[in-house]
């Protein structure tokens, strides 16, 4: 079969350097790929949100089934329209695609099938929000609502730094309209532990745990930033945490 990987980061490198193993991969192309993914695939010079020229390119390659790596074309529906030229996809479709494009949209379907998370209030109003600065206490979560490359949570330690994180993404808009809206959450303490699944509509199939680095300095300080490095299995994800997860979430 023909496959085509869509995307350019280190993530499309490991699935291109997964998929190029298989028996069944008769050809592998990558759109746009990197000099990494050179080495196991034909690279293609397109970018990973043209929508449009990634399906011509998969009816003109014949393409069989095409592997979607980053969240934005997920969200400007690259899968729908895929589909709707007869090509499978691996990825989830725009409505699926907002549980990871939209904050505000996560934590209401949270809350809707009484899935364990933090509490939490969304503001559309930089003068409301200001007003809240400390709702929760702190450290004070501010989440922009839409995709920023994984850089759009700050955790303020005190007011002033609450007050300049919202002046940055409601009036400077450093996130462009992923901060037209924000969502403030409590402030969990603990490691983090990550689990990520292959999902259809029948099927919930768990991988390995891992845990995720975020912010940029050692010792949990600074920005967040798109990841500083991850380690798999996590070491905290005990049997009973699987278990729990699995039942409640």
């Amino acid at each position: 079969m023909k496959v085509l990987v869509v995307g350019g980061g280190g993530r499309e490198h490991a699935i291109c350097w997964k998929l190029a193993q298989s028996p069944k991969v008769d050809k592998l192309y990558c759109a746009p790929g990197n000099a990494g993914i050179e080495q196991v695939a034909e690279c293609v010079n397109m970018g990973a949100e043209d929508i449009e020229g990634i399906c011509a390119l998969a009816a003109e390659k014949a393409i069989d089934l095409a592997v979607i790596g980053p969240e934005v074309p997920l969200a400007m529906g690259i899968t729908d329209e895929l589909e709707s030229r007869g090509i499978k996809v691996f990825g989830p479709n725009r409505k699926c695609s907002q549980l990871e494009a939209s904050k505000s949209f996560t934590k209401a379907f949270l809350g809707r099938h009484d899935i364990p998370t933090a509490g939490y209030k969304e503001f559309t109003d930089k003068e409301e929000l200001l007003d809240a600065a400390g709702i929760y206490g702190y450290p004070m979560v501010l989440k922009a609502d839409g995709l920023a490359a994984g850089k759009g949570v700050v955790i303020a330690e005190n007011e002033a730094d609450a007050k300049a994180a919202i002046e940055e993404m409601m009036g400077q808009k450093v996130f462009g309209s992923a901060g037209d809206k924000v969502v403030v959450e409590e402030f969990l303490t603990g490691i983090e532990a990550s689990m990520l699944c292959f999902v259809d509509e029948n099927s919930i199939v768990p991988m390995e745990s891992a845990q995720d680095y975020k912010r940029v300095f050692d010792g949990d300080k600074g920005p967040n930033t798109g990841g500083m490095g991850t380690y798999s299995p996590s070491l905290v994800f005990t049997p009973e945490l699987e278990k729990q997860i699995r039942e409640q979430i």
